[in-house]
C-alpha cells in the first residue's frame, strides 16, 4: 500500500477528509506534519493513530532551517508522496528538491496565486471558479497542475461560493492524490 505524509497548518479538515475517505483503504497515511502547534488538525491525527510531527515554524530563525527540519523528519517515514492540505507556509528548494509533494490551492490557477484566493477569485470578472492541485515547486502556486475543476459563481453570496469551493477541495485533492500514486 502506498504511502503519504499529510502537512497542515489549521483546522485539518482536507486531512480529515483524506483520513476518512482513503486512509486503510486506499492508501496509509504514514505521518502528518503541522507547523502550528496549535493546529485543530492534530487531533485528527491522535483520533485516528496517525504519527504526528509538529515542527513549530515560529521556533526558526529562517525558512531554510524550517525546512530542513521538516525533509528531514518527513524522510524518516518514506513515503511516495506528500500532500500539502492547507499548509500555509511558502517552501524553499531545500523542501521542494528532495520531497515529491502536490498542494490543494483554492482558486484557477494561474489565477489568484497565494493568501485570500477565495476571495480574490469570488471579486474577479469570471464567471467561475474553483479548485487546483498541483505539483509543488519552489516558485508559490505554479507547478505543474494535476487535477482542476470548476464552479459557477452565479448569484452565490461569498458564503455560497466559499462554503462550495470547501466541499470541491476534498474530492479534487483526493482524485489528485490517486492519480499521483498510480
Amino acid at each position: 500500500m502506498k504511502k503519504i505524509a499529510v502537512l497542515f497548518s489549521g483546522k485539518g479538515t482536507n486531512f480529515a477528509y483524506i483520513t476518512k475517505h482513503l486512509h486503510n483503504k486506499k492508501l496509509k497515511i504514514a505521518v502528518a506534519l503541522t507547523n502550528n502547534p496549535n493546529a485543530d488538525g492534530i487531533a485528527i491525527a491522535k483520533e485516528n493513530n496517525i504519527p504526528l510531527e509538529i515542527v513549530d515554524s515560529k521556533a526558526y530563525v529562517n525558512r531554510e532551517e524550517f525546512d530542513t527540519i521538516v525533509v528531514d523528519r518527513l524522510k524518516h517515514y518514506s513515503v511516495d508522496l506528500t500532500v500539502l492540505a492547507g499548509f500555509m507556509r511558502i517552501l524553499t528548494p531545500i523542501f521542494t528538491d528532495s520531497i515529491k509533494s502536490i498542494n490543494l490551492h483554492p482558486s484557477l490557477l494561474p489565477r489568484h496565486k497565494g493568501l485570500h484566493a477565495i476571495e480574490r477569485s469570488y471579486e474577479d470578472e469570471f464567471s467561475s471558479g474553483g479548485v487546483t492541485v498541483h505539483f509543488v515547486t519552489s516558485k508559490l502556486d505554479d507547478g505543474e497542475i494535476i487535477e482542476q475543476e470548476s464552479i459557477k459563481k452565479d448569484n452565490l453570496t461569498l458564503t455560497e461560493y466559499s462554503n462550495k469551493i470547501y466541499i470541491l477541495e476534498k474530492e479534487v485533492l483526493s482524485k489528485a492524490i490517486l492519480k499521483v500514486l498510480k
